[in-house]
């Protein structure tokens, strides 16, 4: 079982940036691939982006690339979203979750394990 927390959620301006880390409980999470998501009101669960197990092959959005970069760190159980150049349509509720698998997914449905999620709210 691996629980996930994810905390750097908040409020702020457009074209500011926040830092967003999801830590792991359980030594099985450094072989899990790794992904957020994010739920803006009204709207689906959407991908953002995902790492694989060791941390070098990414996948982003389209409409995230070049402004988010997901990084992790498996000595600490812990993986990061990077956001900068924020904008209002980037407000929404950001889930961390945990694949059962080493290789990354853009689909909700390969991902076991979910984090309670964390509000950034982007002012313009």
């Amino acid at each position: 079982q691996v629980q996930l927390v994810e905390s750097g959620g908040g409020l702020v301006q457009a074209g500011g940036s926040l830092r967003l880390s999801c830590t792991a409980s359980g030594h099985s999470f450094r072989t899990y691939a790794a992904g957020w998501f994010r739920q803006a009101p009204g709207k689906e669960r959407a991908f953002v982006g995902s790492i694989n197990w060791s941390g070098d092959i990414t996948n982003y959005q389209d409409s995230v690339k070049g402004r988010f970069t997901i990084s992790r760190n498996n000595a600490k159980n812990s993986v990061y979203l990077q956001m900068n150049n924020l904008k209002p349509e980037d407000t929404a509720v950001y889930y961390c979750a945990a694949a059962l698998t080493m290789y990354s997914s853009s689909q909700p449905r390969d991902y076991a394990y979910w984090g309670q999620g964390t509000q950034i709210t982007v002012s313009s």
